[in-house]
């Protein structure tokens, strides 16, 4: 799409209107000029100011942003989800991986050997000595034994072998009466209580175990005494299991007892009350088995250069892509730093020469877009901007990044001509391409989408056109996908899936940018076919002010708005914007609306009262005003252009005559640039239509016949004064053109003054 203000093009030489041939003219000598000399000084000034050596600059930061959001100093990696390779992927460099199944094992295993937990409680050993020492004293120091010792005493007696007949009575009291001469003196007794404590003491520190431990460590236990944290011990289990702990308790006692007689006695009273004294602690074991697996160090998986990672034609899988991943870090994390430097240089010079041919493109097609600093500035950060979001997004299987360059392709469709618009978007695709390490297939994929997008939009003065222009570049993204599938020889239905996904996302981008559009015009300082609509209202307020105050004005704008887009259209220039430029060119004759022909009644003409040079002032003062007007009522630039331009610096013919008969008679010369508008001259082929335009429809009011021919020799002998003045030097228009403006509009006032049949004067009733 065209922006509001067009750069320069290369002239043609073409044959203006039927005229006779003379010497070379000035409108001739500027068809052959490559930039119009207005627009090369300011070209030059520029040079001068240096504000080419800050364009530069910033092109160069651009393209140091463009490294660092794409990490151009790394080489892309050579996989992506949903890849299937072609040839078997082999490590490049040695690196190692966290084996999580074996480390997995290897702590499972550490917590079934973990040892088991167990709280000691040597209170019921303890009492049971002191039960056996008291019996053990009221025995040796009962005069004659009662019943109740007896019974006392039958705890004592040992266990007969099977077979063996129960002792009698006397037998009974017999080995009671030897038991209590053993232990007749003081001496015996103490003795018995310190071997007996000697022989409980070992158990009552290592505690009792009624089983073995089950899914735990099966050689040993911690135990820890109850109440008294932080004091543990690694006991053996075989020496805690109660049934090995009678045997070594039997032992004990016949070694430090003072008779075999006693000891065998104790041991008969002890075991069968021997109490459990070790009892587990579930959540302590349980965290004993987490802090021995947390200890068990990690298990890696070792690869060395050249081990197949990825086997040809299988999709790759989260194995695969961990493993590749991991080899690829690797390999980056050894680059030496020249290489790391070497190929940020590359890729640095890679997308200086893109941008560089990109400012080429711009600087023929739209120059404005360089020139203008802050249009500059936003066209940078825009592709910075769509890059960063490509590179965000990039990596998926279903090509997000789509969307971010579709919006960059359309965006700048809209803010600059076709050509501009797929140089900057092919740049921003083949940006990211080196990045991702893409195959041609794969950038073909993403940027024929773009470039289709921005083929189809002309203009945008419907709602619905994006969102068809979206449809459009689905077509050209699902046939594209399906041809770089078949061509790769891709599996059909995830190739089939794929080119649904593209599909969609130009969908998607279509109505993003259909949501954002007045974004879009303010950041980049456009206006679209649809907010012209919107703004060519002629419920607009400036417009109905204009048609209040001078109503001649306005009629006449509208006139100049109909032939002007026709003439326009003709030359392939944007009718609809010099139709709405011609609404507002002559707003400004709102505040002086009695000093212009078209706005004076029967009153008079209020000119007779001034002298030429005041008339003038007055009558270019409209230009100013309008202009005024028009940033007041924030109206946009491009409609402000047409204001200022639609006269450019012409000459107030009229009142300059009259200046130089008075000044005859006064034998005083005359300042012709008193008499001119202050300009500047029309700087788009739009501006030029409408200056010319805006004259041959005023002066067609003048005629008294307004003749076909008439009109056509009125329309040349404008057209040449402009061309003779230089009027259409810096816009850009070709003479060829200008030619075929002049016959549009010649069409089109003979329209207007088309002849009537004249009707026989009818009888009023």
């Amino acid at each position: 799409m065209a922006t509001p203000r067009e750069g320069p093009r290369r002239r043609r030489l073409h044959p203006i209107m039927a005229a006779p041939q003379t010497t070379r003219t000035r409108s001739q000598r500027v068809a052959t000029v490559e930039l119009p000399p207005g627009r090369l000084e300011s070209l030059l000034g520029q040079l001068r100011r240096g504000a080419v050596v800050l364009r530069l600059a910033m092109a160069a930061l651009a393209c140091l942003a463009l490294v660092i959001i794409t990490r151009g100093w790394d080489p892309p990696p050579d996989f992506a989800p949903g890849d299937v390779p072609s040839r078997d992927l082999t490590a490049q460099v040695e690196f190692s991986r966290l084996d999580e199944r074996a480390t997995r094992e290897a702590r499972d295993r550490a917590r079934r050997i973990a040892e088991a937990v167990y709280d000691n409680d040597p209170a019921l050993l303890t009492q049971l000595a002191a039960q056996v020492k008291n019996e053990v004293a009221r025995l040796a120091g009962a005069v004659e034994p009662d019943e109740e010792d007896l019974a006392i005493w039958a705890r004592y007696a040992p266990p007969r072998a099977e077979g063996t007949p129960e002792p009698s009575e006397d037998e009974r009291l017999k080995d009671l009466e030897e038991f209590r001469a053993a232990l007749a003196d003081d001496d015996a007794r103490v003795s018995f209580s310190k071997a007996l404590d000697e022989t409980l003491a070992p158990l009552e520190q290592r505690g009792l175990l009624a089983a073995q431990p089950t899914d735990a460590n099966a050689q040993t236990i911690i135990v820890r005494r109850s109440g008294r944290e932080g004091f543990e011990q690694v006991v053996p289990v075989r020496e805690a299991l109660i049934g090995n702990a009678r045997n070594d308790l039997d032992q004990s006692l016949r070694r430090l007892m003072p008779s075999l007689d006693l000891a065998r006695h104790a041991f008969a009273r002890i075991n069968p009350e021997l109490p459990i004294t070790l009892t587990l602690d579930e959540a302590a074991t349980r965290e004993q088995a987490n802090r021995e697996a947390a200890e068990v160090e990690p298990v890696y998986e070792r690869f060395q250069p050249g081990d197949r990672l990825a086997v040809a034609g299988e999709p790759l899988g989260e194995t695969q892509l961990d493993l590749l991943q991991r080899d690829y870090e690797e390999f980056l994390a050894q680059r030496s730093v020249p290489e790391v430097l070497l190929r940020g240089l590359s890729v640095f010079w890679l997308d200086a020469v893109m941008l560089a041919l990109c400012g080429i493109g711009l600087y023929r097609a739209n120059p404005e877009a360089i020139f203008e600093l802050p249009r500059y500035t936003v066209l940078l950060a825009t592709l910075l901007v769509a890059v960063g979001a490509m590179v965000a997004v990039s990596g998926s299987v279903w090509r997000l990044e789509l969307i971010p360059l579709l919006l960059l392709g359309m965006t700048l469709a809209i803010a600059y001509r076709h050509q501009s618009a797929v140089l900057l978007t092919a740049t921003a695709g083949l940006s990211v391409a080196i990045a991702s390490g893409w195959s041609l297939g794969e950038t073909a994929v993403a940027v024929a989408p773009s470039i289709a997008a921005i083929s189809l939009l002309d203009s945008v003065r419907h709602r619905s056109k994006l969102l068809m222009v979206g449809f459009g570049a689905a077509v050209a993204a699902i046939l594209t996908t399906l041809a770089v599938g078949a061509l790769q020889g891709q599996p059909a239905w995830p190739m089939i899936r794929l080119a649904v996904a593209t599909g969609l996302w130009c969908v998607v981008a279509g109505a993003l940018l259909t949501v954002s559009l007045q974004l879009v015009e303010w950041a980049f300082r456009v206006q679209t076919d649809w907010s012209l609509i919107e703004l060519g209202d002629p419920a607009h307020p400036l417009l109905q002010e204009l048609v209040r105050r001078a109503p001649g004005t306005y009629n006449h704008s509208i006139t100049v708005a109909s032939i002007a887009e026709a003439a326009a259209e003709s030359i392939g220039a944007r009718g609809l914007l010099v139709r709405v430029g011609a609404y507002f060119h002559d707003i400004g004759k709102m505040l002086k609306p009695g000093y212009f022909i078209e706005n004076q009644g029967q009153s008079g003409n209020q000119h007779d009262a001034l002298v030429p040079a005041m008339s003038t002032l007055v009558i270019i003062a409209h230009v100013k005003d309008g202009a005024d007007l028009a940033r007041q009522n924030h109206l946009p630039q491009c409609i402000i252009d047409f204001i200022e331009q639609h006269h450019g610096t012409t000459l107030v013919e009229y009142f300059y005559r009259q200046a130089q008969k008075k000044s005859a008679e006064q034998d005083a010369k005359v300042d012709e640039s008193r008499f001119r508008y202050p300009g500047p001259k029309p700087q788009t082929r739009e501006a030029a239509v409408l200056m010319l335009a805006d004259a041959v429809e005023s002066a067609s009011r003048a005629l008294v016949e307004p003749t076909p021919s008439r009109i056509e020799n009125l329309v040349e002998d404008l057209t040449r004064k402009r061309l003779d003045d230089g009027q259409l030097d810096e816009c850009g228009i070709t003479l060829q053109e200008v030619h075929t403006v002049g016959e549009s509009l010649i069409k089109s006032l003979t329209a207007v003054y088309h002849g009537r049949v004249k009707y026989p004067d009818q009888e009023t009733a």
